[in-house]
């Protein structure tokens, strides 16, 4: 079999679906997540769990945004890689990791919120929020300071578009741990909530609607995990798969401009999150309050006499 590695070049349509879809986007997601730091840090009076996620989340995705255009240049350069491209490359692998845990911590939050509100005060508070975003950072951080002292350095290769004859022995660990395993976590707790959600009953016209919202909320989130970050990852086992079975070269060519795109798809996240950010807070927090009221009033009904654990405090953001 011919040796692709001479024969890879960043496809010019490619390059053009870049440059439509990452323009807007860079702008979009720029302010978008400007808006929402601004708002988080300075509007907002009181410290929640759900504040210190939201804020990991929007620096994280900012972050990426702010590589975006550099992606763009290097790509219709043609830039090999170098020292500058490993920087910008180290950033946004930094960012994809924290965004995609962080949202996963947001849904494991709400699951505890929602399912064990007796349980939320003692495994929930913004403190161990902010320590769980900080070392969340720090692991990613040294992740990606190991990988880039171990991986061979080649110039050969194009900036943010890696030959389909490398050597990625290290792309199912990387799947398992990046995507399959917060994708299994989100997927229960968000099916989880969903259920608790949708048992409520005897509840208000205005309880009703802000059960919706929140079940709408959580299912859209979910989707959107689930639409932006599984065709990368699944073209990268493909892709993986491919090259251990020493594919045909034009079907393995074929899977790196696939994976090129399904890139692009993945970014798109940076910006769908910051329009979530502005549905999730109040909504689910006053849906979150309804449900805790109502475990309330159920073990008041139980106890005899109430104790200050029927006091229970809304799990909500």
């Amino acid at each position: 079999m011919a040796n692709c590695s001479n024969d890879t070049e960043i496809d010019p349509n490619i390059i053009t679906f870049e440059l439509i879809l990452y323009i807007p986007l860079f702008f979009l997601g720029a302010v978008l997540n400007t808006v929402a730091l601004w708002v988080f840090y300075f509007k907002l009076s009181r410290w929640t769990e759900a504040r210190v996620y939201m804020i990991s989340l929007a620096m994280a995705d900012y972050t990426t945004v702010f590589t975006l255009p550099f992606m763009m240049i290097f790509h219709y350069q043609g830039w090999h890689e170098d020292d500058f491209c490993r920087v910008i490359e180290a950033i946004y692998f930094i960012n994809m990791p924290v965004s995609i845990y962080t949202i996963t911590f947001i849904a494991v939050d709400r699951y505890i919120a929602i399912k064990h509100p007796l349980k939320a005060k003692v495994l929930r508070s913004p403190q161990k929020a902010a320590i769980s975003c900080l070392f969340l950072w720090l692991c990613c951080l040294a992740w990606m300071t190991m990988v880039g002292s171990l991986l061979p350095r080649n110039n050969q290769n194009y900036c943010f578009y890696k030959n389909p004859d490398n050597d990625f022995i290290s792309i199912p660990i990387v799947t398992a741990v990046f995507l399959l395993i917060p994708m299994v976590i989100l997927t229960f707790c968000s099916i989880q909530v969903i259920r608790c959600l949708k048992e409520k009953q005897n509840a208000s016209l205005q309880e009703e609607k802000l059960t919706q919202k929140a079940i709408c909320i959580v299912t859209v989130n979910m989707g959107t995990f689930i639409i932006c970050f599984l065709p990368f990852n699944v073209c990268t086992l493909v892709a993986f798969a491919m090259d251990m079975a020493k594919g045909e070269c034009w079907l393995k060519q074929a899977l790196c401009r696939t994976i090129h795109v399904t890139t692009c798809l993945q970014n798109l996240n940076c910006c769908l999150d910051a329009i979530c950010y502005y549905f999730v807070a109040k909504e689910f927090q006053e849906a979150i309050s309804f449900k805790s009221m109502q475990f309330s009033s159920n073990i008041s009904q139980d106890s005899q006499p109430p104790t200050k654990n029927s006091k229970i405090i809304s799990g909500g953001t």
